[in-house]
């Protein structure tokens, strides 16, 4: 069967929408956070855990307040304050790149000359980058600079396959274009933390509690 077959329909993903707003409720709109600080989080998150990225980010801030720091400083000082996130030697290759390219191109650290683009020419001015994949632009999107765009993390890839929203074989890059136009508008928030929410309390990875499960009717795996 294609993929084109496979498509899920508005209908389709606004019923789990609303399913899970009723289970979970609707997350309140949260303040935008710094975009470059959202940025260089959203690369501290990749293969690992919130709370291990917290834990460097905050490192990383103490040890260098500002983002000018952390090109001053050595390499080796910022692998060590971020380590707790793990492949510590890579993301602080990258994030110094990252840095070097803003302060290059634009002249001071900020993401303030992404706001007056929109959310395509944002992807084309800043996707090229190693270390921002689709995921960490679209987190960039929605927890940075408030726009519409709809993240695809390890759990919202595992719970929109089971929900028949996301093809089985489809990989999460190929699944943030697939599934955003099929997200209700003003809702893109809503959907990837009540999903995140359900993948982490009812439809885990290893021990799935399918006899609690409030979207079971909806679920296509194969246990």
């Amino acid at each position: 069967m294609q993929h084109s077959e496979l498509r899920p329909t508005k209908g389709k993903v606004k019923k789990v929408l609303q399913i899970l707003e009723r289970k979970y409720g609707i997350p309140s709109d949260r303040k935008v956070n710094n975009p470059l600080d959202t940025l260089i989080q959203t690369i501290l998150s990749q293969n690992t855990n919130d709370l291990n990225r917290d834990r460097a980010f905050q490192r990383l801030k103490i040890q260098f307040p500002h983002w000018e720091n952390v090109l001053d400083a050595r390499t080796k000082a910022v692998v060590g304050a971020i380590r707790p996130a793990g492949l510590a030697n890579q993301k602080a290759k990258r994030i110094r790149e990252i840095l070097r390219w803003i302060q290059k191109h634009h002249g001071k650290l900020s993401l303030s000359f992404l706001q007056g683009l929109d959310c395509d020419e944002i992807k084309k001015t800043i996707g090229g980058l190693k270390g921002i994949g689709p995921k960490t632009l679209n987190c960039l999107l929605l927890f940075g600079m408030g726009r519409e765009a709809f993240p695809v993390d390890t759990h919202v890839l595992r719970v929109g396959k089971h929900l028949g929203l996301i093809p089985e074989r489809m990989n999460a890059e190929k699944a943030h274009t697939w599934i955003a136009p099929f997200v209700p508008k003003g809702k893109s928030l809503s959907l990837h933390l009540n999903l995140i929410r359900f993948g982490r309390a009812v439809c885990k990875a290893r021990k799935p509690l399918c006899d609690i499960c409030f979207l079971k009717d909806r679920c296509t795996a194969k246990w």
